[in-house]
């Protein structure tokens, strides 16, 4: 068979890149799902159309209860 050169094969104090390259060839770990990440984008963009239409309400209420105030005097 010969002698094998494992020279191009990056070794580090954590991790075997070897090792790494045939657990991402297995298929044994699952992708990071990005779905949770987008679910909270969408929260976040919920919660701020939320807050802003409450800001909106709050402040059309303070005119209109301002508006029939002056009409009482």
């Amino acid at each position: 068979m010969g002698r094998v050169d494992n020279s191009r094969i990056h070794t580090t104090r954590l991790r075997n890149a070897q090792f790494v390259s045939f657990i991402s060839e297995s298929g044994s770990l699952m992708p990071f799902s990005t779905d949770r990440y987008d679910a909270r984008l969408r929260r976040r963009k919920m919660m701020k159309a939320f807050l802003a239409t409450g800001v909106a309400a709050g402040a059309a209420w303070i005119v209109i209860e301002s508006a029939h105030a002056l009409t009482m005097f």
